[in-house]
């Protein structure tokens, strides 16, 4: 009887509520539940809407590629704004027929292919006395040169002729006649101590710099530019009248100095500006 009641403790009771079967190395794993699947993605049947929305975007496409090769065609095919005329203004020593000729404009062409940098750098290449030139399209024919020549401050004496020389240095033309109101360069520092400091071109820049600061009234009546030196440079007038000048420095000082001076003393005959806060005028 006692291995009866032994054996009865070892076996689980099914009736016992609350307690799980036992599991041992045999026993069953119990199986996964599957994964739920997921609704498939609906989509909407293709309808005449969408179909209908893009006859509206395809005829703005080919209106807007018509546009584009019309305006191309107008711009560069057709003979509406093609160049007809050009024209030239600004000239003083040369003539506008002079600047046509070396614009060389190609007339017949489409108005918007022609290159105006090219016009200009033509101009400026064939013709040394144009300081600047403005090529501009006048529409729908047209092309417009706008030309502003070099004016010369000063001459260089070349055998019968005469080189004419800007404001800036830049030796632009050789005419045989001397413009009026002009100055000629007179050069000559070989004996100067400074020679080997300041050579031709350097002396010539003090020269041009001083003959392109006289005012106006001053410039009209100076015949000759002198310079010994750099510090040495002397202008001599008309009437016999001669003005010490110095060196290019203060260069605009000296010229509102010898304006007030030949007010002062126009019956003088030999004036000093080289010093401008203490000009001072002498001689009959």
């Amino acid at each position: 009887m006692a291995g009866a009641t032994t054996a009865q403790r070892g076996t689980p009771s099914p009736d016992r509520p609350g307690r799980p079967p036992h599991k041992g190395a045999g026993s069953p794993k119990p199986p996964k539940s599957p994964k739920p699947e997921k609704p498939a993605k609906r989509t909407a049947p293709r309808g005449p809407g969408k179909q209908l929305r893009r006859g509206p975007v395809l005829a703005s496409l080919a209106a807007a590629v018509l546009l584009v090769a019309g305006g191309s065609w107008v711009l560069y095919g057709s003979s509406w704004l093609r160049v007809e005329k050009v024209t030239a203004t600004g000239t003083d020593v040369l003539t506008p027929e002079q600047v046509l000729a070396a614009a060389a404009v190609p007339v017949g062409a489409p108005l918007v292919s022609v290159d105006t940098d090219e016009i200009e750098s033509r101009v400026r290449g064939r013709l040394p006395r144009i300081d600047s030139v403005d090529a501009v399209r006048a529409w729908p024919h047209g092309i417009g040169l706008k030309v502003t020549e070099r004016k010369p401050v000063l001459l260089i004496k070349k055998d019968a002729n005469f080189v004419e020389v800007d404001a800036s240095g830049v030796r632009f033309d050789t005419v045989p006649k001397a413009p009026a109101g002009v100055p000629v360069l007179e050069l000559n520092a070989g004996g100067s101590p400074s020679a080997r400091r300041f050579d031709e071109e350097r002396l010539l820049h003090e020269a041009v710099l001083v003959a392109g600061s006289l005012p106006a009234p001053v410039a009209r009546q100076t015949v000759q530019v002198k310079v010994g030196s750099y510090d040495s440079i002397v202008l001599e007038l008309t009437g016999g009248r001669s003005v010490r000048w110095g060196s290019g420095e203060q260069s605009d000082a000296k010229g509102r100095a010898l304006t007030a001076l030949l007010k002062a003393a126009p019956k003088a005959g030999h004036f000093d500006v080289s010093v401008p806060t203490a000009p001072a005028a002498a001689g009959s």
